[in-house]
């Protein structure tokens, strides 16, 4: 599909069908074992980046632009400058799928 990485499905096409919040997370820990070597188990709707998963401001615009990727959709700064867990991220991309 157009705008999506290469082995992603955009997960806008898959709102239809149903997307749910778990599999934004499953996503979302794909990309974070991926992009920063983190342990899938270690990432919950609870997880801090900065503190637990010990991502920095240069690791947050990465997890945008992955972010940016999933969705096919252009993040804004105003979107993520107040995501501090796993779980905000969820709601982010949540808001996205259904702006």
């Amino acid at each position: 599909m157009q705008g999506c990485s290469v082995g992603w499905v955009c997960m806008n096409a898959m709102l239809k069908t149903g997307i749910s919040d778990e599999d934004i997370l499953l996503r979302l820990k794909d990309v974070l074992h991926e992009t920063f070597e983190i342990d899938p188990a270690r990432v919950t709707p609870d997880t801090h980046l900065f503190t637990d998963l010990e991502l920095d401001s240069i690791d947050a615009v990465d997890l945008a632009i992955q972010v940016q990727d999933m969705t096919g959709m252009r993040i804004k700064p105003e979107d993520f400058k107040n995501v501090r867990t796993v779980g905000d991220v969820v709601a982010t991309v949540r808001a996205l799928l259904t702006r």
